[in-house]
């Protein structure tokens, strides 16, 4: 059997589909399906490592953006769109798989087209409340389509449509909480408030933790993702800040791996973070509390929507970038910590929303419709 993968080059898009491409390597092992082969069709290498290290096999096309402003790249992109589908058809033609996968994602175009050309059974997936672009237009060609948000069933055909949530990387749901902190080098008993950024809109978190950092390490250890380029210059502001206070109850990193992300989730007691839909249910699925912060210039205000969703189930609380001040950010988190009942309800609100099987549910019907 041949499965086809292909999504937009960003972690929003590509860590569900490692999660999905491991899920099925799992599944197909259990029930003897032989000759199973992987391929990964996208624009660029985002990821490309740990695509090779499950034995995928990676088979690189143009694409282009589909952009609503001026920009120099759209003349390119009338030269790219049509070349990467050509490239799509010619590669697809060669492997010929069972079935296709699509995250979506300006990535994704061409293998959906010439999935639709050759008639291949596609699956897709929205993450987003708001669908993107390419996911709407592919769903005319999907034989099954998985949403993350009921809000999105909207969008699509009902009769082909299920809420299956985001397909999650079953190595970051389960940690040993001793083990954790003992990665993060967390010896006292206050509680630990985590905060991450993301890979867009990091420095608007970093800047606001800058300025209450010797608040925060007064009461709580602080775990802090930095993202990777604005690491040394964070480190080096919170030596000063934290000259004359508790720095070894801060935490920073600029980069987690997948254990360091299982740790992270493990040892929080509340998390500030982007309002990513893969975010949000990874929160969701270790049941932590949260206060969100949807990126304002996020594509159709997606974060936003991601945020709103979620919230009204229970799970998180919602500050808006425009009130992300240093001293509101402190009063917001103590707020959620001097209230244990509180957060103890956003906890099961958190877990009943999360859907961890997700990935499972998605492979078994790849894998369904790759053998029919």
């Amino acid at each position: 059997m041949r499965i086809l993968f292909t999504g937009g080059g960003t972690g929003g898009h590509f860590f569900p589909i490692l999660a999905v491409v491991r899920e099925v390597k799992r599944i197909a092992e259990e029930e003897r399906i032989l000759d199973l082969e992987c391929y990964y069709m996208g624009p660029d290498d985002f990821g490309l490592p740990l695509l090779k290290d499950e034995d995928v096999v990676p088979i690189r096309v143009l694409a282009g953006k589909w952009r609503r402003y001026g920009s120099l790249e759209n003349a390119l992109d009338i030269v790219r769109i049509p070349l990467g589908f050509l490239q799509a058809l010619w590669n697809m033609f060669l492997i010929m798989p069972d079935a296709v996968f699509s995250k979506g994602g300006y990535g994704a175009l061409p293998a959906v087209l010439a999935a639709a050309v050759f008639r291949i059974p596609l699956i897709i997936h929205e993450s987003d409340v708001v669908p993107g672009k390419v996911n709407r237009f592919s769903a005319r060609f999907a034989s099954r389509i998985g949403i993350a948000f009921p809000a999105a069933a909207k969008h699509f055909p009902a009769g082909k449509t299920a809420l299956v949530g985001i397909p999650l990387r079953s190595r970051i749901l389960y940690g040993n909480r001793e083990e954790a902190r003992e990665a993060f080098d967390l010896y006292s008993a206050v509680p630990v408030i985590g905060l991450i950024g993301a890979s867009q809109g990091a420095e608007l978190l970093n800047n606001a933790v800058l300025g209450v950092l010797k608040e925060l390490t007064a009461e709580y250890e602080v775990v802090h993702q930095t993202g990777e380029k604005n690491f040394a210059n964070v480190q080096a502001e919170a030596s000063v800040v934290l000259a004359s206070g508790h720095k070894e109850r801060y935490h920073p990193v600029g980069f987690m791996d997948e254990t360091g992300i299982r740790d992270f989730y493990t040892v929080c007691d509340l998390i500030v973070s982007r309002a990513g839909a893969s975010s949000i249910l990874e929160i969701a699925a270790r049941g932590k509390p949260s206060i969100l912060v949807p990126l304002s210039h996020a594509a159709q205000n997606h974060q936003w929507e991601n945020a709103f969703a979620y919230a009204a189930e229970g799970g998180a609380m919602i500050l808006e970038e425009g009130n992300v001040t240093p001293h509101i950010l402190l009063a917001e988190i103590k707020k959620l910590i001097d209230d244990p009942e509180k957060r103890a309800k956003m906890s099961e609100a958190a877990l009943k929303f999360a859907r961890p099987d997700s990935a499972q549910t998605v492979a078994q019907e790849l894998l369904k419709l790759g053998l029919h």
